[in-house]
């Protein structure tokens, strides 16, 4: 039997970290080494068991990254753009198992992630649900057989305390459509609609976001043509499915080569 994989946990305070060292603390192939949270929060020094809702495992939430994946095989990256990107650093300075759910960066921090992260063994998605990647290959097919005659809007509605918007895994299925319908989804994305748009574009890829209440995740795609409208949804009842998802990913990681991949990979999609 394979050693426990050694996992750190970034952002160990906020809703997601605790979540995700709940997950580790619970999975017979993987051990909780390290949990790090920015300097000066509110969780510094506090236990990771207790953070995470279960027992007291002696183990307190420190500010040092670096050290942190010195201790570890791989680190759990559900924070901001800025902070994966700083983090990428340290994981491919050492080789490590990098999975990353942060949303949100922008095409100068995509490039910049690219480029400080060689060497480690990266998963990035947008959404880790087995569910969600399979609406995603679900997606291109429909958009594939269907064609431009078909209008695709992706309506996307979060909790209130989210801070991107469109959400990453809209983006994930906007860029699904485009690839089945073999365009440059950055021309045809239409992220804003206000004021006196005129007709839809043809060809365009709409987004709405919605934010409201506790909803920990709904997502709809919609081709409406001439005589019918056909919808794909996802809707999320239990957050936990992006931990077990997560570790899914870093449990795959650990045997890959270095590089980019993304949970398409991982599932074999």
């Amino acid at each position: 039997m394979a050693k426990p994989l050694k996992l750190a946990v970034a952002g160990a305070g906020g809703r997601m970290g605790r979540m995700l060292m709940r997950a580790v603390l619970a999975h017979p192939e993987c051990q909780l080494v390290a949990a790090i949270d920015q300097p000066g929060s509110d969780v510094q020094g506090a236990d990771a068991g207790m953070l995470a809702g279960v027992a007291s495992v002696g183990l307190a939430v420190d500010s040092n990254p670096a050290k942190a994946i010195d201790l570890a095989d791989g680190l759990l990256d559900f924070t901001v753009p800025e902070g994966s990107v700083a983090l990428a650093k340290e994981t491919a300075k050492r080789g490590a198992v990098h999975i990353v759910g942060t949303t949100g960066f922008s095409s100068e921090q995509e490039r910049r992630f690219e480029k400080v992260a060689t060497g480690a063994r990266i998963v990035k998605e947008g959404n880790f649900s087995l569910g969600i990647n399979l609406l995603c290959a679900l997606t291109t097919a429909v958009a594939e057989r269907l064609g431009p005659d078909y209008d695709i809007e992706v309506i996307e509605t979060h909790h209130r305390h989210k801070i991107d918007a469109p959400s990453g895994t809209a983006l994930m299925l906007g860029e699904a459509a485009a690839s089945g319908r073999g365009i440059d989804f950055s021309k045809y994305s239409v992220r804003e609609r206000s004021g006196f748009t005129g007709p839809r574009t043809e060809g365009a890829i709409g987004f709405s976001s919605i934010r409201a209440g506790e909803v920990i995740g709904e997502h709809r795609v919609m081709f409406g043509g001439a005589t019918e409208l056909l919808e794909l949804k996802h809707v999320v009842s239990d957050r936990s499915l992006y931990a077990d998802g997560a570790l899914r990913a870093a449990l795959w990681a650990r045997d890959q080569a270095p590089g980019l991949y993304t949970m398409s990979d991982v599932l074999g999609l």
